[in-house]
């Protein structure tokens, strides 16, 4: 627009400057033809011939002139007019060239704006996977060593629970020795203090309880309507009670009470409320190992020459 301006005032500067000229050689042309007039007006009553004839060339000039006049006017209105155009044009095939250089720098800043983005997301995207590889190998060390420890702590401990077993164990197994030899020796003692007439009376309440038919005379804890007696503690029951800790009934301390043999093992009173089978040998109480097991919710008598059957017991303190 600035540009376009500028030209628009020097072409009319242009033919201002043609135009003055012009006037100038009219006005000139107009004292020409005054300066005749007066000198026609002075000698016009004694020339009129002449003057008619000199005033014939006159005309025929300012005809010539005025023809020039147009043709140069016309010719610089074409000129300008050509020059206008020829400005135009310059000025589109500037503003074209101008925008197609513009164009050409935004694709060439968008094109390399894109390369940057690309370039920076590629990096951070490497960088990414980098710092996350990297996380997991850190979280899969970690995890590795927590498992080592885990592992390590695991096996000490069940090292420790091994050993502290295995002491219980043999310090149970000493105390059972020791409770085996120790009964041992109270039944030869009890049995050696025992007068024939004990023997007779224990050897009586057993025999007065062997069953004919085992299987309608027995009676479990369940058909009685479940145990009532006192139950031992768990720790002292996986001591000595159990099928592997058998022991013999004979010299041991042995009462008759309501007409059933009763007698002691452990601190406690064994008291059998069963009948005991016909097919058990008839002095089993001597010389049979027998064993207290909790089954069913009560505790049962058992022979192991003859496992398969269990007398129903109570026991006391």
């Amino acid at each position: 627009m600035k540009v376009s301006g500028i030209t628009s005032t020097a072409i009319l500067s242009f033919l201002l400057g043609i135009a003055a000229p012009v006037c100038a050689q009219q006005e000139q042309q107009g004292e020409k033809q005054d300066h005749p007039q007066q000198q026609e007006s002075k000698h016009q009553q004694a020339k009129p011939e002449a003057q008619h004839e000199q005033q014939r060339p006159d005309n025929k000039q300012q005809e010539h002139a005025q023809q020039q006049q147009r043709q140069d006017q016309s010719k610089q209105q074409q000129h300008a007019q050509q020059q206008q155009r020829q400005d135009q044009n310059k000025q589109q095939e500037h503003a074209q060239q101008q925008q197609r250089q513009d164009q050409n720098k935004q694709q060439e800043q968008a094109q390399q704006q894109q390369r940057q983005d690309q370039n920076k997301q590629q990096q951070q995207a490497q960088q990414q996977q980098r710092q996350d590889q990297n996380k997991q190998q850190q979280h899969a060390q970690q995890q590795q060593r927590q498992d080592q420890n885990k592992q390590q702590e695991q096996a000490q401990q069940q090292q420790r629970q091994d050993q502290n077993k295995q002491q219980q164990q043999a310090q149970q197994q000493q105390r059972q020795n020791q409770n085996r030899q120790q009964q041992q020796q109270a039944q030869r003692n009890n049995q050696q203090q025992r007068t024939p007439e004990q023997q007779r009376v224990q050897q009586s309440a057993w025999q007065q309880h062997r069953s004919q038919d085992w299987q309608s005379d027995h009676r479990t804890w369940q058909q009685r309507g479940g145990y009532r007696g006192y139950r031992i503690p768990d720790d002292r029951y996986r001591g000595y009670f159990g099928p592997d800790h058998g022991f013999r009934i004979q010299g041991l301390p042995f009462l008759v009470v309501g007409g059933y043999p009763r007698f002691q093992y452990d601190g406690y009173w064994i008291s059998t409320v069963d009948p005991w089978p016909e097919s058990w040998g008839d002095d089993w109480y001597d010389t049979d190992d027998v064993y207290v097991n909790y089954v069913d919710n009560g505790y049962y008598l058992y022979n192991s020459r003859y496992p398969g059957a269990g007398i129903a017991i109570n026991i006391s303190l």
